[in-house]
């Protein structure tokens, strides 16, 4: 059995095998196996292959038919491929009963992913994260793994003495580890509730999307950052806060989340909570949608699904339709998409132009939400002023000998620090 240990980079040669059910058209088992097929190239692996058996329901014992199984195994041996891909998430006991049919090792869809998620990881917070559903996902088939074994092991440290099964030994581990990784991720959440105090008054947007629907570039472009850009799906699984620019006044955040998937596993949807927390905290929305993609309908309802799932269907949004440079990108193809997509924003992360646009958008999207108003900041207040420089914008000023009357505009949250500033005076 697979245990979600780092591969070799050498390319594997794989077979992709998928049950097609009745309520799975063929366009809906060809796109889940493309899909599939991009992970394991993510991965470094090469998809030799692709079988596909129409049933009611999975076999219990193997996932797919006693024929199939045959079939796969004539498959593995005229293309040497040593890897099943199996487009679902299977049971211990289908996935080793595969095994030893077949010969090849056996990988589902969630370890597929879950080992994408695992070298992607480079935050503490985020490989805490990865490692705990990884746990949890090892844990029951470690079950399939001892079968047969039933050796015994002597009691050593941290064990309850002699007798204890090797199984029973290591699933305490594994509880324990989950444990420590929890407590740690507790440790982390609090550091990241204060950062986000920090940042609640400010103005925020989120970039939400299926992975690789550009947000990453569409984050750099919008910021001057130099976030990390693959073309490869689930490059980055950290949010990144940066400030749009160049600045507004009062700033904007833009932050960039970890992208979705079709089936992406509920638990790491849950275990990246956290992370997504900065979606539910945004006050607009970003949804990035791949406009070149032929599946863009599919993964656009996939992303609102999991936002859902998260408790951020509510949260007010614009969807950005991405890579236009990629198809046909003539007044038709525009129009067509502004009759779909009433409001969309119709782009290309790499055009200038459609940033600078796209930033206007968003500057006219938050400035519905300020307020224009006089303030008068006496000469000894030279931190009030220094307030409403960084929470405001100001239109006006005069200035005479009791100091400047300014009119400026900001949100309700910028005007209130400036009215704390300037209760500060001690002139």
């Amino acid at each position: 059995m697979h245990e979600l240990h780092e591969t070799s980079s050498e390319a594997r040669r794989a077979i992709a095998v998928a049950v097609q059910t009745p309520d799975v058209d063929d366009e809906a088992l060809e796109r889940s196996l493309a899909e599939l097929e991009r992970l394991a190239v993510t991965l470094g692996h090469r998809v030799v292959g692709k079988v596909h058996q129409r049933r009611a329901h999975f076999d219990p014992g193997h996932y797919v038919g006693a024929g199939k199984v045959a079939e796969l195994k004539a498959r593995i041996e005229a293309d040497e491929a040593d890897l099943l891909l199996i487009d679902h998430e299977i049971s211990p006991s289908q996935a080793r009963n595969l095994e030893k049919e077949t010969g090849a090792e056996v990988l589902d869809r969630t370890a597929v992913i879950l080992e994408i998620f695992q070298r992607h990881a480079r935050s503490r917070a985020a490989k805490a994260q990865v490692e705990i559903v990884r746990l949890e996902y090892m844990a029951p088939r470690m079950r399939e793994q001892a079968k047969g074994q039933g050796d015994r092991q002597r009691g050593g440290i941290g064990g309850k003495g002699e007798g204890e099964s090797k199984l029973e030994l290591d699933r305490r581990k594994i509880r324990d580890r989950i444990k420590e990784l929890k407590e740690q991720l507790e440790e982390l959440e609090e550091e990241r509730r204060t950062q986000r105090a920090r940042r609640k008054d400010l103005r925020r947007a989120a970039l939400v999307g299926y992975t690789n629907a550009g947000k990453s570039t569409l984050m750099r472009a919008l910021t001057h950052s130099d976030v990390y850009i693959a073309d490869k799906l689930f490059a980055t699984l950290e949010t990144t806060v940066r400030t749009l620019e160049p600045p507004a006044r009062p700033p904007i955040l833009v932050s960039d989340t970890v992208g979705f998937i079709h089936r992406l596993p509920h638990d790491l949807v849950a275990s990246f909570k956290s992370t997504l927390d900065e979606a539910l905290e945004a006050s607009l929305l970003l949804h990035v949608v791949d406009a070149s993609d032929p599946a863009w309908r599919h993964e656009k309802r996939v992303t609102e699904q999991v936002l859902a799932e998260i408790g951020a269907a509510d949260v007010p949004r614009l969807v950005v339709m991405n890579k236009i440079d990629r198809v046909a990108d003539d007044a038709a193809t525009r129009q067509a998409l502004a009759l779909e997509l009433p409001g969309a924003v119709i782009m290309s992360a790499l055009r200038p132009s459609d940033v600078a646009e796209l930033r206007h958008v968003l500057i006219e999207h938050f400035a519905k939400s300020l307020v224009v108003e006089e303030v008068l900041v006496p000469h000894t207040n030279a931190h009030a002023l220094g307030e409403v420089y960084q929470s405001c914008e100001v239109l006006a000023e005069a200035w005479d000998e009791v100091g400047g009357r300014l009119q400026v505009r900001a949100t309700p949250e910028g005007l209130a620090r400036v009215r704390r500033a300037l209760e500060g005076d001690v002139g």
